[in-house]
């Protein structure tokens, strides 16, 4: 029986329901409906959540209040893909229920959900049924019913998890894509996997990760570095607890500005997060006492790391390492400034050549976390900072920068990497930051993307039944033909992109593309587009063999 739950425990169960997701992630998914190899909901659930736990497993829990938000905080910034962008809105609405209290009874858990509920469904501008949110809402609202008249929490849990499972088994009917694919909601299913997590370290029960964690890629080469191109020796991070007299958190900026680099500062509702690269780290810590406790500290000699980095870069110099952002020393502020997500040295560089200020490596299969774009946004020449996505579940990941940061954040909705190509080459340096805003969001809406790959798991999708590992080609997300023929395949892409009768076409060539090959979907889309300027340009990116433009 549980009747209160305190800092303690919620950390526990934190704790517990990442490694149920961890540990189930690949059953859901399993369940994505679409049949490309995609940033799967639960590798992002799990990886959101898993920050999280890491950010509570060097915290001695305080109240219950403080453990939630320092737990929503870290799921914000972690957030990865739309499912784990709400996944960490329902627990922000939760922590904010619990703000102020030591503990919770049934009732105020109850009503937490819900909060956590209400939060998502405000920020999801079109809520759709069928999903995450569903799950949520009915199960949340059953959890306030039972709550009236049981206090063991335990039991308002128990009850709350039924009744999300009868409104993720309905999920079915109601979305007609899952009806289709004859599946149930991933992230709905992801979501329950963790709140059953959260019972079970009620009930004592600690559940063991089965597999090891994902691993960050796009390490930085280390290798192209001395010692002494590090100018600021300590990698310095902490967490402060916000005081109830806070200082301007700008002054803490200003006082980094003038004592290193690197500098990323988090500003939430309870806490402040800092990330600094500086030679006095005693001096930078007795300044955060002033704005609060420190929750946490972390301070490493980035030069006697230097040699066992470079090694370990040398090793895999051969691998995926991006294009290194290495912005100079004297590198001036800039009215604006931009940042795009894309994978792939090709695209990396062409985006640098088109005015990219900052690359965040990521894209289908690799979303990057809203922490990762934040850092990238902070470290951009300029107070005003466009960022391109360009990849749809990565757009409401980026949109969470917005409230983190002193600057300006204005994203750029590109669903695909042509679109973000083509919003940049519309980009007049001369124009107010609002035009250059409008003509860019217009300018995409021309865009038709196309994309060439294989499937990742047999599906049905857009009433088709697809195969795993068939060649598979996609035109503006809607299936335009699959089969293990891939001339056949390229022919239908072809004379579907010419029916658009577009001016402009434009190849990206994947890291799989032979020469030879490309010369055939190049040979038909000149014959079925005689009057389109085709171009070729090797973008060198994962998971699709070809990304076509046609505007």
């Amino acid at each position: 029986m549980t009747h209160q739950i305190t800092g303690e425990l919620y950390k526990k169960m934190v704790s517990n329901g990442a490694a149920a997701i961890e540990n189930n992630k690949q059953e859901v998914n399993d369940l994505n409906v679409f049949p490309v190899p995609d940033g799967d909901t639960g590798t992002n659930m799990s990886l959101t959540i898993g920050a999280a736990e890491k950010a509570l497993s060097s915290m001695t829990p305080g109240t219950l209040g403080n453990v939630t938000e320092a737990t929503a905080s870290a799921l914000l910034r972690g957030a990865r893909g739309n499912s784990g962008v709400i996944l960490s809105l329902l627990f922000r609405g939760f922590s904010r229920s619990l703000k102020d209290k030591d503990t919770a009874d049934a009732k105020a858990f109850a009503n937490a959900l819900t909060a956590g509920v209400e939060s998502a469904y405000k920020a999801v501008m079109k809520p759709a049924e069928g999903t995450i949110l569903t799950v949520s809402r009915v199960s949340a609202g059953v959890a306030v019913s039972v709550a009236e008249s049981e206090s063991d929490i335990e039991i308002v849990l128990e009850k709350t998890l039924e009744a999300g499972y009868e409104a993720l088994a309905e999920t079915i009917n109601q979305n007609p894509v899952l009806q289709k694919a004859g599946v149930i909601d991933a992230g709905g299913k992801g979501y329950l996997y963790i709140l059953d997590g959260m019972l079970q370290a009620m009930r004592g029960v600690v559940i063991e990760k089965e597999t090891p964690a994902v691993q960050e890629s796009g390490k930085a080469d280390f290798s192209q570095y001395t010692a002494e191109d590090i100018t600021f020796t300590y990698c310095t991070e902490f967490i402060v607890e916000r005081s109830k007299t806070i200082k301007e958190v700008n002054r803490l900026r200003d006082f980094l500005d003038n004592r290193g680099d690197s500098i990323v500062v988090v500003d939430d509702d309870a806490i402040i997060k800092v990330h600094v690269h500086t030679n006095d780290p005693g001096a930078v810590l007795t300044e955060a006492l002033t704005y609060g406790s420190l929750l946490s500290v972390k301070i490493e000699n980035m030069r006697e790391q230097h040699s066992e980095a470079a090694g370990a870069a040398e090793a895999a110099s051969h691998g995926t390492d991006s294009v290194m952002d290495k912005p100079e020393e004297t590198e001036e502020m800039k009215e604006f400034a931009f940042v795009a997500v894309c994978a792939g040295k090709g695209l990396e560089e062409l985006f640098h050549n088109l005015g990219v200020d900052r690359i965040i490596t990521g894209g289908q299969t690799m979303n990057p976390s809203t922490e990762d774009i934040l850092e990238k946004v902070v470290s951009a020449p300029s107070n005003t900072v466009f960022v391109l996505p360009n990849n749809k579940n990565i757009i409401m990941a980026a949109e969470q920068c917005i409230p983190l940061t002193d600057k300006r954040v204005i994203v750029i909705p590109t669903k695909s990497i042509p679109q973000g190509v083509t919003a940049m080459l519309t980009v007049d340096m001369a124009e107010a930051v609002d035009e250059i805003e409008a003509v860019m969001c217009e300018s995409i809406k021309a865009v038709h993307t196309a994309l060439i790959t294989k499937a990742a798991r047999n599906s049905v999708y857009d009433d088709t039944k697809i195969k795993k590992n068939s060649h598979l080609a996609l035109i503006d997300d809607a299936l335009t033909a699959s089969g293990n023929d891939f001339n056949s395949v390229i022919s239908a892409v072809s004379l579907a992109l010419s029916e658009l009768s577009p001016e402009f076409i434009t190849i990206f060539t994947g890291e799989d593309a032979d020469e030879k090959e490309t010369e055939v979907v190049s040979g038909f889309i000149s014959s079925d587009s005689p009057n389109a300027e085709l171009s070729v340009i090797s973008g060198g990116q994962p998971v699709y063999r070809y990304i076509i433009s046609a505007e």
